[in-house]
């Protein structure tokens, strides 16, 4: 279909082959599409590293700037508050003011508050307390450039890309930002080894956005394609934004997805905040968490790419989402129990691995499977609508955790004393983890059930190109 339908000036449009075809030729895809996928993958990356650059390091972040470990957790649950305020707004951007000014707004933010990050560290701009304020309003700023890119792959997929590449479009824009979490959770342990090493990382993290910050100004130079890509997409975004939320609300499909699947971001959220926290107690060192943090996303970035060819290819978004949650109940489960016991760290990172690739890599599916229950919605709104689920229910975990966390009685083993206060024990934090993993998916398995309605808006564009295919190898 591609060969036919780039109309970029470096490859013009060939003709069609039959007359029954001609209105194919209202359906174009350009190459520059690939150049607002890179940007778009480098932004979000780059928020997920300044998301979580602390989460490894948390134990030496809390010493440099002479806070608890649990004021270093707010910097980690400072995105999910923010997101659900500005989430509402984003979606709305995202459908009604369009794609590139959401993702140049997302880049000025972000490189806004990665500089404002950086400078805690300047003694002449913060000294003593007011270090970790300018710290903390610098990540406000990353976390409100954050939803605004993360609510775009689904719409960037359905804007510029065609039907058959629309899955493993949203799957490498959205895998960008556990790819962003995997950089953060090897590279923060390595940079920061000693304390003094937190100025360096931050600097470091702070390139990124000035990059994408460039690229998304410079390069990103309409909202749309002058020419759609499928026939889906000539109505994306054409349902009104309080008309799409109310036919959200009332969709029993959506509904069971953006709690189920909300949970299961909530859940991914909390685990990789409080990974070393989780582990630091039974002895592992910070390297070794951040190897463990590394195959949980490295693990679920493959299991991505491998599910999005998959299901671009046979369209089975429930089938493949369903199997995966059962999967990922029960990797949960091997985590509660493995985490308990000293020196088991082969287990621990083949659990994780298996917790990435059955868990995480169903991320980007249950995005196009969101858009699928929903449409004609716009994108924003029900991609949107599921974040900001995912991240309210990601600060009640969070907070429930923590409540749940009680001082360890013997610390002999622990790795993550700072100033002598104590670690604590996870223990119920983690069992009640698995079991908030294992009733979500019992629910979406029992529950879940959608007709794939954007794919029926495509199927006479999806079976004209099928004729198209069949005459040209003849």
């Amino acid at each position: 279909m591609e060969d036919i339908l780039d109309t970029s000036a470096d490859n013009p449009a060939k003709p069609l082959l039959a007359p029954e075809l001609h209105r194919l030729a209202a359906y174009k895809t350009y190459r520059r599409r690939w150049y607002l996928l890179g940007v778009i993958c480098l932004l979000n990356c780059s928020s997920a590293m300044l998301w979580l650059s602390f989460a490894p390091v948390a134990d030496k972040t809390a010493d440099y700037f002479q806070r608890s470990p649990s004021e270093v957790n707010w910097l980690s649950l400072v995105y999910l508050i923010i997101t659900i305020p500005f989430g509402l707004l984003t979606t709305w951007i995202l459908d009604t003011t369009g794609l590139k000014f959401s993702v140049i707004l997302s880049s000025w933010l972000n490189m806004i508050g990665s500089v404002i990050r950086f400078l805690s560290t300047v003694d002449f701009i913060a000294q003593g307390s007011s270090r970790y304020l300018c710290l903390l309003i610098g990540q406000c700023f990353c976390a409100t450039a954050q939803p605004l890119v993360l609510f775009s792959p689904t719409k960037l997929a359905a804007l510029w890309f065609p039907e058959h590449q629309r899955a493993t479009a949203n799957m490498i824009s959205s895998m960008s930002n556990p790819l962003g979490v995997l950089i953060a959770n090897l590279l923060s342990p390595f940079i920061v080894q000693e304390k003094k090493y937190i100025p360096l990382m931050l600097g470091l993290y702070a390139i990124p956005p000035v990059v994408a910050c460039v690229l998304a100004s410079v390069g990103i130079c309409e909202k749309a394609p002058p020419v759609p890509p499928s026939a889906s997409s000539v109505n994306s975004t054409s349902e009104p934004f309080i008309s799409g939320l109310k036919k959200l609300l009332k969709n029993k499909a959506y509904i069971i997805l953006m709690v189920c699947f909300g949970a299961g971001i909530g859940i991914f959220t909390c685990f990789s905040a409080l990974l070393e926290q989780f582990l630091c107690v039974m002895g592992y060192s910070n390297f070794y968490v951040g190897i463990c943090g590394a195959l949980f996303i490295l693990f679920g970035i493959i299991g991505a790419l491998l599910l999005g060819l998959y299901v671009d290819m046979t369209k089975k978004f429930t089938e493949v989402t369903k199997i995966c949650f059962c999967v990922t109940a029960l990797t949960s489960i091997g985590f509660a129990l493995a985490s308990q016991v000293r020196n088991q760290m082969t287990l621990l990172a083949v659990v994780c691995s298996l917790f990435g690739l059955f868990g995480f890599s169903i991320y980007p599916i249950c995005m196009e499977l969101s858009v699928e229950s929903s449409y004609p919605v716009g994108e924003g709104t029900s991609t949107g609508l599921i974040f900001i689920s995912g991240q309210i229910q990601g600060i009640i975990y969070m907070v429930l955790f923590q409540l749940l966390a009680r001082p360890l009685s013997d610390t002999i083993f622990a790795t993550c004393n700072v100033d002598g206060v104590d670690p604590l024990d996870w223990k119920v934090s983690i069992l009640v983890m698995a079991g908030i993993c294992s009733f979500g998916a019992c629910c979406f398995v029992l529950f879940f059930h959608t007709d794939y309605k954007r794919l029926h808006a495509d199927t006479p564009a999806i079976s004209v190109n099928r004729t198209e295919r069949e005459t040209a190898t003849s």
